[in-house]
């Protein structure tokens, strides 16, 4: 039934953060806890950071995520292996959760943030600088699902999309010079 190579860590990733929607959506304010809100300093959910990359606003977000993460996670694993994956992911992710934080902090502090698409565009950042004949497709992709839900009214958190594809970039650099 399964292979081995379905065991990949971003297909592992894939199946941690459907049981963490599971969870999410079966606890009392699930979403709060487990998003990105003021709760981190107030509450002292100091969880959240990661735990937001895991909660999703309901299974349309978490599909969509997690197709994309499928999409540029295993490619990205196949390239510069297990541990290359997970760090892009997981730093990525949590540096692109602390920035997004600064933004809800100083100018939105209503926001709830939940989803993995700041981590997994940090993970299209980093593939579009090693990619040259696919990056300007894949920035420009990242401008369209961070600004054509905005024009029909959906609440997204546009910002953690940009910081994520600028953290991408920069973790593609520093990989490139110095790794």
């Amino acid at each position: 039934m399964f292979k081995s190579k379905d065991f990949t860590l971003t297909n592992i990733t894939i199946a941690l953060t459907i049981i963490m929607y599971l969870v999410q959506t079966n606890i009392d304010y699930g979403s709060l806890y487990l998003g990105l809100n003021m709760y981190l300093i107030e509450g002292g959910f100091f969880w959240q950071p990661l735990s937001s990359m895991f909660a999703h606003g309901g299974l349309g977000h978490l599909g969509m995520n997690m197709f994309v993460l499928y999409q540029f996670g295993n490619p990205i694993e196949k390239i510069f292996g297990k541990k290359g994956f997970i760090i892009v992911y997981l730093i990525g992710g949590l540096l692109t959760s602390i920035l997004s934080f600064a933004y809800i902090y100083f100018l939105d502090s209503q926001v709830n943030l939940v989803g993995a698409s700041g981590a997994i565009c940090v993970l299209m950042g980093f593939y579009a600088y090693f990619d040259k004949h696919q990056r300007k497709g894949i920035i420009t992709w990242v401008l369209i699902i961070s600004v054509a839900p905005l024009l029909i009214g959906l609440p997204i958190a546009w910002y953690a999309h940009f910081i994520g594809l600028g953290i991408g970039l920069l973790l593609g650099i520093l990989k490139n010079k110095y790794l």
